[in-house]
């Protein structure tokens, strides 16, 4: 004796003529009353009937479960299951990863990004062009620390290269996603030039050991400290430029 709602074992039961006469009955009135239920169970009928068409000569062999339509429907709901609870995974991995991702796409591009790169470009735009309106020059002052002391107050002093014959000539505030950069450009009697390169550390330009690498003709020298990243960028197969690289404190 079937219990009315009835469940979708007895709907099943149903379309697969597995029910006594009362209970048929019993249920066909019900669905009488139920016209999105019957519609339902009138497609399971057509998909009963579709497969047991399809199989007409396989229906003479022996009973194989698998082919049953019961068995199938409850393998396509199994299926689709299994691929919303695969969404859902997916779903919280995306969410829960969304931070970690983005985190791991800056850490791609600050490797990919040589370090202290700006420095680099900054020597090449200024550094060797005396046309360059500077901000700083011995003109308008004769103390180069205390134009860069007014925008970087505790950072590093600037290097002393008059050993190796150089002096600062000239300085130029830049800018950067992090906030302003400074570069102040040094040169000995016969016209070379060295770069000394302040900026605020970023996301691609982290804080850095001290290091040194090849861009090009130019070697760019590059430590940081008191919160900052610093290069010293010039020719990079030049003695007296090397010189001066020698003459740096062992501290930077």
């Amino acid at each position: 004796m079937i219990t009315l709602p009835p469940t979708e074992h007895v709907l099943h039961a149903y379309v697969d003529h597995q029910l006594d006469e009362a209970d048929r009955l019993t249920l066909e009135t019900w669905l009488a009353a139920h016209p999105d239920v019957a519609l339902q169970v009138r497609q399971w009928q057509e998909d009963a009937q579709l497969l047991r068409a399809a199989l007409s000569g396989d229906l003479q062999r022996e009973a194989n479960p698998e082919l049953d339509p019961a068995f199938i429907r409850q393998r396509l709901r199994r299926n689709r299951y299994r691929h919303f609870a695969t969404a859902a995974v997916l779903l919280m991995a995306v969410s829960i990863g969304g931070l970690s991702g983005w985190q791991a796409r800056e850490m791609t591009l600050s490797n990919a990004t040589p370090p202290m790169a700006d420095a680099v470009q900054a020597y090449r735009m200024f550094a060797v062009n005396d046309t360059m309106a500077s901000d700083w020059n011995p003109e308008k002052s004769n103390d180069a620390q205390q134009w860069l002391d007014r925008n970087f107050a505790r950072a590093e002093r600037l290097p002393n290269m008059e050993a190796a014959g150089f002096r600062p000539v000239s300085g130029r505030m830049t800018s950067t996603e992090q906030g302003p950069a400074a570069m102040v450009v040094y040169k000995d009697e016969q016209g070379r030039t060295l770069s000394f390169y302040i900026r605020p550390p970023g996301a691609r330009n982290h804080m850095l050991p001290r290091g040194s690498r090849l861009d090009g003709d130019l070697q760019a020298d590059y430590w940081s400290g008191d919160g900052y990243n610093y290069a010293v960028v010039g020719a990079a197969k030049d003695e007296a430029t090397q010189r001066a690289r020698q003459a740096l404190p062992a501290s930077i």
